[in-house]
Parts: C-alpha cells; structure tokens; sequence
C-alpha cells in the first residue's frame, strides 16, 4: 500500500488549496480514505473522511463549511479542497486508509497559511 500527498504550500489567510492523495497497492474503490493533519506540538487531529463509493462523508469541527472531501476511484486518488483558509490550519496534512486491519499513511504535506 502505497499514498502519496501533493499539492500543499504557502497560502495566505483567506485563500484555498486542494490536496490530493494517489494510491496504490489495493482495492481503491473498496476502501474509506480520510485527511489527517498534525499542527506542530499538536496531535494528530481528523480532518475529513469519505467512504469507498463517496457517498458518504464527514468532517472535522474546525473545518466543516470550508473543506471538501472527495475522491476519483477511476483515477485512485482523494482530494481535498480547502477555501477560507486560517492561520490554524497550518499543519502537515496526511492521506490515511486502513486496509487488511492495518492502518497506513502517506509521507504528508505541508500547508502553511501565512500572510
């Protein structure tokens, strides 16, 4: 099992990124994927979760509103849109499935929400 994150940055406050996470090594279109992050000092703290066909999702407290999960089975990939982007959402943002009861997780990304 193989994620891998793309498309963090420098962003200042207001603004928006969208991540996305490509996967391999399993059955992408039968698995939930979720968004972690992980602020400095902070621990590690669940942003978003989709499940495998996407109908359903769910989010954090802190972002519900303003981020949007989603997911490509043709193309394996999940992503996440963020818009309003705050200062607190400054963290490493990490792809994360759980697959043959274990859980795995990809390198991470990093946002920074800076002016």
């Amino acid at each position: 099992v193989q994620l891998v994150e793309s498309g963090g940055g420098l962003v200042q406050p207001g603004g928006s990124l969208r991540l996305s996470c490509v996967a391999s090594g399993f059955t992408f279109s039968s698995a939930g994927m979720s968004w972690y992050r992980q602020a400095p000092g902070k621990e590690r703290e669940a942003v978003a979760g989709i499940s495998s066909a996407g109908g359903r999702t769910n989010y954090g407290n802190s972002v519900s509103g303003r981020f949007t999960i989603s997911r490509d089975n043709a193309k394996k990939t999940v992503y996440l849109q963020m818009n309003s982007l705050k200062p607190a959402d400054t963290a490493v943002y990490y792809c994360q499935t759980r697959w043959g009861m274990k859980d795995y997780w990809g390198q991470g990304t990093q946002v920074t929400v800076s002016s």
